[in-house]
């Protein structure tokens, strides 16, 4: 359990610090529609990760079980080939960080989120967690790690918990906090999209550099 747990930390880690989820929450929290957007928004957020995480270790259970102290080489082979994808991503976002005095751009849908409605809020939030391609492959990775464990029902429903939480923490303390303390959180927050806004490539290369190595480290040493 412990050494599953160590697995999926980081990959959690990943999509909790991915800069666009905590715009978009944010940019909805500033919104006409607050309160209604925000909540859909981390519903639909901490769906999608329930959804993909619960998906691929469901499928990654399907792999023959082994002696525990024998090597698995598909389920390393796997997280080799996921660790080089989240390399390629990284230098992706790298190559695309904006020059110096550049303005960042950002997707188009951001401009739309003061018309947006509660259900298109969780929508949105769905579609970042479980679609996006750097979520998915973290989720993917957490899933190998998870059906490949060994590990009971309750001790793998535990792990998906733990990966949830913290994978949902980043657009869940921001929205929570406003709900509660709406008045001081508008500078703050709007401070934090401006950072997040500018440094938004630079963290995300960074970050998936690091995971793409620990996965691809994970899967060597499942041989």
């Amino acid at each position: 359990m412990g050494s599953v747990i160590g697995d999926i930390l980081p990959l959690a880690l990943g999509i909790t610090i991915s800069p666009v989820p905590i715009i978009a929450a944010i940019l909805m929290l500033l919104s006409p529609k607050a309160k209604g957007t925000s909540v859909g928004f981390l519903l639909g957020w901490v769906l999608g990760i329930v959804v993909a995480v619960v998906l691929f270790t469901l499928l990654a259970s399907i792999i023959p079980e082994q002696d525990p102290d024998a090597s698995k080489p598909i389920a390393g082979t796997i997280k080799i080939v996921l660790g080089l994808l989240l390399l390629l991503l990284a230098l992706k976002q790298w190559r695309g960080r904006p020059k110096a005095g550049e303005e960042p751009a950002m997707p188009k849908w951001m401009g739309a989120i003061d018309q947006m409605t509660a259900v298109r809020g969780l929508l949105l939030g769905f579609a970042l967690s479980a679609v996006n391609p750097k979520n998915l492959l973290m989720a993917v990775a957490a899933g190998v790690a998870i059906g490949t464990g060994g590990l009971d029902a309750g001790a793998a429903t535990l792990a998906i918990v733990v990966f949830t939480v913290v994978a949902a923490a980043s657009v869940a303390v921001p929205v929570i906090a406003y709900l509660v303390a709406s008045d001081r959180m508008s500078r703050p927050l709007e401070s934090l999209r401006g950072w997040l806004v500018h440094n938004n490539a630079t963290v995300m290369a960074v970050l998936l550099l690091v995971i793409g190595v620990v996965v691809i480290g994970k899967g060597i040493g499942s041989f």
